[in-house]
């Protein structure tokens, strides 16, 4: 769906972000992409867009390369910023105004999607607080119904609630004709909704993998003071014992711990590394 080749990027000519990255992205996916802050995520995110332009390398999205900004390419993906700058008009108006953009559009589908974020569509976003203007924005990006869907921290700002009604309406989404890739530092937010796992570091990449393969090589326990697990990699303090990642040798099925997994493989990345091969 979307390929990432040998992309080298930097704001300044002396200081590259993005080195020789590289990436595949197939259809019907929900990623998540980690980092540490600055590494690239957001700018990985504005690249695949075309709204940044790679130094070497290049994007190709369904066979045409981003950086042509091609109205039947801007047609299909959609990305939604960790900031967001509207216009002092009400939803409806937003919605009439840039709706058009995208030829599978539904008016009907944002109008459901506000009620369920509790956004009223006649009322001028200018009014809003932060959080309710990331709803509103999330309303408009689910309703345009592009194959690709990019998120950059979409749950910045949002409170408890709303973060719940987030991953049901993205679950609702999710489609084998859909990709959704969400760049974020609140993994617990997200976790249950991932089936794949992209982790950037030192302008490359680490990691791209199933959470099913993860899954599959290791497990994820919550251990009491006293108790250990075989095949131990890492464990961590919590209030009650230790998290603990292992090697999955007896084909064990446990929760997949998203901040667990993500600490161990930047803190010990060669064990981690080699228990998915």
């Amino acid at each position: 769906m979307l390929d990432v080749n040998h992309v080298t990027f930097g704001y300044k000519r002396s200081v590259n972000v993005l080195e020789d990255f590289s990436l595949s992205i197939s259809s019907g996916s929900v990623y998540g992409l980690l980092g540490k802050n600055g590494v690239g995520k957001s700018t990985l995110l504005y690249l695949m867009t075309g709204l940044l332009r790679a130094r070497e390398g290049n994007i190709i999205y369904r066979g045409v390369d981003v950086c042509r900004r091609l109205p039947e390419t801007l047609a299909d993906l959609f990305l939604l910023p960790e900031e967001i700058t509207l216009p002092n008009v009400t939803l409806k108006q937003y919605a009439r105004m840039y709706g058009v953009f995208y030829p599978r559009f539904s008016q009907e589908e944002l109008m459901r999607l506000s009620d369920e974020l509790d956004i009223d569509a006649n009322v001028r976003l200018h009014s809003f607080s932060m959080g309710q203007r990331k709803k509103a924005y999330i309303c408009f990006a689910i309703a345009t119904n592009v194959s690709l869907l990019l998120m950059d921290e979409p749950t910045n700002g949002l409170d408890i609630p709303s973060k719940s009604q987030f991953r049901k309406l993205l679950a609702s989404y999710a489609t084998d004709e859909r990709t959704i890739l969400i760049s974020t530092h609140q993994v617990r937010d997200l976790e249950s909704l991932l089936d794949h796992l992209i982790v950037m570091d030192g302008k490359k990449l680490l990691l791209n993998e199933s959470v099913a393969r993860i899954t599959e090589r290791l497990c994820f326990d919550e251990v009491r003071p006293g108790e250990s697990i075989e095949q131990t990699l890492v464990a961590y303090p919590s209030l009650g014992g230790s998290q603990v990642v292992s090697l999955n040798t007896s084909r064990r099925e446990t929760a997949f711990n998203l901040e667990c997994f993500f600490n161990a493989l930047l803190e010990h990345r060669e064990q981690i590394m080699n228990a998915l091969k």
